[in-house]
């Protein structure tokens, strides 16, 4: 009979004992709220991608190719979070995961890759930082750290619909001005830097070189936004104008 116990209480412990790697069998919020500071949105640099994360993987029975680049790269769906399960394990990019650091995981983007997630339902947003894998669930397409989720609002529903936009460093810090036309008179300029500028609202500045006024647009410090001014200005009877970069 006591051999009988014994084993049923053996039986027992092993059933309720966590399986895999982590410790925990299902996952968990963290016993405290983020803090403030650890909430802030992350700084978009320059970082080498994971040579090993960039490579095709399969989980489930499903095939995954990584991008090759986040340029340009957004998507909507649902996003949801995970929290004290994986927290100190390794992340697919080899860095410890943080719940209470802004970071998210995507099924193909690079690592690490930077994205700004809209919670689509209250407005909220957070820039986190892409290190790792998953979630890998067909109905939803990012995974946020605790901090952030909590940070959209979301960290109570579990998940949310969301927009998720990649950002990169700007790497041209030149800032960008688009001359519309040089004149010897500075009348004429004058009044057409004001139509322009009321128009556009884009700062405007005539300087003068060699005897020569020249009016400018700018500065513009986006130079997606600056080739989209330059093309509907030259479509609407300035066809001379140009871009010119400054320090």
């Amino acid at each position: 009979m006591k051999h009988l116990l014994l084993l049923t209480i053996l039986i027992s412990i092993t059933a309720c004992a966590p399986s895999g790697r982590y410790s925990m069998r299902h996952d968990a919020a963290p016993l405290r709220a983020p803090l403030p500071e650890e909430m802030q949105d992350v700084a978009v640099t320059s970082e080498k991608k994971s040579i090993s994360a960039s490579r095709p993987y399969e989980v489930h029975g499903k095939r995954y190719q990584p991008l090759h680049s986040e340029v340009g790269f957004s998507q909507t769906g649902v996003a949801s979070w995970y929290g004290r399960k994986f927290h100190g394990y390794a992340t697919s990019n080899g860095e410890p995961y943080d719940m209470f650091a802004m970071t998210a995981a995507h099924k193909t983007l690079p690592l690490p890759s930077f994205v700004r997630v809209t919670n689509l339902e209250n407005g909220n947003t957070a820039v986190v930082r892409v290190n790792d894998r998953g979630p890998f669930h067909d109905d939803r397409i990012i995974d946020l750290s605790y901090a952030a989720a909590y940070k959209l609002g979301y960290h109570r529903k579990g998940t949310a619909k969301v927009k998720i936009e990649a950002l990169v460093p700007e790497t041209n810090h030149h800032k960008a001005y688009i001359q519309i036309a040089a004149a010897q008179s500075i009348e004429h300029l004058g009044v057409l830097a004001k139509t322009l500028t009321a128009e556009h609202q884009v700062d405007s500045k005539i300087v003068k070189k060699d005897g020569i006024y020249r009016l400018r647009l700018g500065p513009i410090d986006n130079a997606q936004v600056a080739k989209e001014l330059l093309d509907k200005i030259k479509a609407n009877s300035h066809e001379n104008a140009f871009m010119l970069y400054s320090d």
